[in-house]
């Protein structure tokens, strides 16, 4: 057994879902300007930087809180990023953690269905605010294969967070052949294609976070 299997979570705590708002700040900051860069091709090309500026906003209140559970501390990391992250991104990513945090509401320790279970309420709630579904090249084209993955692992929260991250991935990619439907990319039309969603790609970002929690690589 390898060192990173044996220090892999079955379940998460409140403290591991902070240092996993801590590790997608990080990769958010490392790769904002990839971002910003596929934004620039279909959109505002900001999603870089209001992401990053969101997620400094939410490490700074996580922080400063102290939580007793994780919908409290996961509704506060989405009240942040409402009030902090401009464009469309702000409402989308604030309205999932805010409906993550519910869906987890009382629960001190989350295994592989419970994180599944929340993240379902999240993408639940993305598609709901932005009136959106897979095929529209969004974030949730990411998303939605990613949660179908993790469900394939009730039993194993490594392994379904890892095969979520590879799914999400190929869901990002999958975006750059698609005509966007939805949001400012959608007044391109036809010429939207050929570009991956910038939200799909910081969606990746979010679940290499807590794939890298999960696993044990970040604290």
């Amino acid at each position: 057994m390898t060192e990173e299997a044996t220090d892999a979570r079955q379940a998460l705590t409140v403290t591991d879902l902070e240092a996993w708002v801590r590790r997608t700040a990080e990769l958010v900051t490392e790769h904002a300007e990839e971002l910003t860069d596929l934004d620039a091709a279909i959109g505002d090309a900001d999603h870089g930087t209001n992401m990053k500026r969101g997620l400094t906003a939410a490490v700074d209140a996580v922080e400063a809180g102290d939580f007793a559970g994780a919908d409290a501390l996961l509704k506060k990391v989405g009240m942040t990023l409402v009030s902090t992250v401009g464009g469309a991104s702000g409402p989308l990513y604030g309205t999932f953690f805010l409906r993550t945090g519910g869906a987890l509401s009382g629960q001190d320790s989350i295994d592989a269905p419970a994180l599944a279970a929340g993240l379902g309420a999240g993408i639940g709630g993305i598609a709901a605010r932005g009136r959106a579904t897979t095929g529209e090249k969004t974030m949730l084209d990411a998303w939605s294969p990613a949660l179908e993955a993790l469900r394939a692992h009730p039993g194993d929260l490594a392994a379904g967070v890892s095969a979520a991250v590879q799914a999400a991935t190929e869901g990002r990619e999958a975006t750059k052949p698609m005509v966007a439907t939805k949001g400012r990319a959608s007044y391109l039309g036809e010429r939207s294609v050929g570009h991956i969603d910038p939200g799909a790609a910081s969606t990746v970002l979010l679940l290499t976070a807590l794939d890298d929690v999960v696993a044990g690589r970040a604290l």
